[in-house]
């Protein structure tokens, strides 16, 4: 039986997953990272999940560099709050919320 070999765009893929409560921490935490098939795994958890994914491969770039349990840095909180902007707003969306309601 002939082994599959892995293909170049999974082993170059990859994901970071964070996590931000309010009050539970000061800045947004990495809680998963990988790449190639731990980095489907992730998209197909938060898809199970309904998690917004956004595509950024220069900020996952960065964020892989960082451990996990690792809060991200404040040089990143720019893009972070960005990326968080798209994911509260495509929540709401789903959810059938307006933009206006508060959380």
């Amino acid at each position: 039986m002939k082994e599959e070999l892995p293909q170049p765009e999974l082993l170059s893929k990859k994901a970071v997953a964070l996590k931000y409560v309010p009050g539970e921490s000061e800045a947004p935490v990495v809680v998963a990272k990988g790449r190639g098939k731990v980095a489907e795994a992730i998209l197909d958890k938060a898809k199970e999940n309904g998690v917004p994914v956004q595509e950024d491969a220069a900020l996952v770039e960065v964020l892989s560099k960082l451990d996990l349990d690792e809060q991200i840095p404040t040089e990143l909180y720019q893009l972070v709050a960005e990326v968080l902007t798209y994911v509260y707003r495509a929540d709401r969306l789903a959810s059938g919320r307006s933009d206006n309601e508060s959380w």
